[in-house]
């Protein structure tokens, strides 16, 4: 591990150049107003708003659910596979600004199914966008199919048979959408089907849902990640399972302060879920939506909470060992971040 420390008045230099994975953001939420507008355009669809000015002035949000009442209706301008392909390279394209040097992008066929598309328009525009990140963004990037936890697990299996002959297409398996009230077990049947077939499993727990999500996460899901994860810290027996398991928490800062988890990032427990010994990671969620990609996630994060040089250290590389490449990838990656944190000392 890294031990030097970096200067104060350069930790915002290090906090944006240091490469970095990206393991909780859904594209869909990477949709920028000026592009919703360019897409309903492009396929005749009408918005309800005037400007990409008045779409932004409408996110503000209660909490998760009336996030998700304006995402859902953004969705309404993708038709194409076109358009998921320009959509996740317009966040590639963001994301190696911010030195993202890998990413696992989350999204959900089931939205778009339920507007007329096919699961393999998303998949394939999508997918095609992974493939060109390398040599267009010099990045790599992988999909994790997320079942929308408001509708049944019957619906998620179909969602799941829907996407089998594209499974080569997919690396894991996920859970969104409203968490209260939709605890994870609701969705057991399928996940054990999805981790029969070899998908890696995640899932959102412990946003605004209670610790017991995030128990039931682990033990009745199987998964391998906890996406969010803040209210851990509300139980001890918990805190001690995440910690003694390395089990990673993908954590979402801005994402938590738009949806008003906490009225304040001063307030945050981020830094103290590291100070514990969380293998915890900073992501962006949606960030079109929240205020911020990945690099303002952490450029306003560690200036509200004074996080220093050995906490960037640590988030990046708990970013890259929690991420889904393998071990010769992940041990590139581990050098090239050392090899930034050296030019800082």
């Amino acid at each position: 591990m890294f031990t030097r420390p970096v200067p104060a008045d350069r930790l915002p230099d290090l906090l944006r150049a240091m490469p970095k994975a990206e393991l909780h953001m859904h594209i869909e939420g990477s949709l920028e107003p000026e592009q919703m507008f360019e897409f309903a355009r492009r396929n005749s669809v009408a918005l309800a708003y005037s400007s990409a000015q008045a779409v932004r002035e409408a996110y503000v949000f209660d909490n998760l659910q009336s996030f998700l009442d304006i995402y859902h209706a953004g969705t309404m301008v993708l038709k194409t596979e076109q358009d998921f392909y320009d959509m996740a390279c317009a966040y590639f394209a963001r994301a190696q600004a911010d030195n993202v040097t890998h990413a696992e992008l989350f999204f959900d066929t089931q939205t778009h199914t339920g507007h007329g598309l096919s699961a393999a328009t998303v998949i394939n525009g999508l997918h095609r966008a992974c493939d060109d990140a390398p040599a267009k963004y010099g990045l790599t990037a992988s999909l994790i199919l997320c079942f929308l936890r408001h509708l049944s697990e019957a619906e998620a299996f179909a969602c799941l048979e829907e996407a089998m002959p594209l499974r080569d297409k997919l690396v894991g398996i996920g859970l969104a959408s409203s968490e209260v009230g939709h605890p994870p077990e609701k969705f057991a049947k399928v996940f054990a089907r999805a981790k029969q077939l070899g998908f890696r499993l995640v899932a959102h727990a412990g946003e605004e849902g209670p610790p017991e999500y995030i128990w039931n996460a682990l033990d009745i899901l199987k998964v391998e990640r906890i996406d969010h994860g803040v209210q851990a810290i509300k139980d001890s027996r918990l805190m001690q399972r995440l910690i003694h398991d390395k089990v990673p928490l993908t954590v979402c800062p801005l994402s938590n302060l738009k949806l008003r988890v906490y009225s304040n990032l001063s307030q945050h427990n981020i830094g103290r879920m590291l100070d514990a010994g969380v293998v915890a990671t900073i992501n962006s969620d949606d960030p079109a939506y929240f205020g911020g990609y990945i690099n303002e996630n952490f450029t306003q994060t560690f200036a509200a909470l004074g996080l220093n040089s050995d906490r960037a250290y640590q988030l990046a590389l708990n970013s890259i060992n929690a991420s889904f490449i393998d071990a010769t990838e992940r041990a590139r990656h581990v050098d090239r971040l050392n090899e930034v944190f050296e030019t800082f000392r």
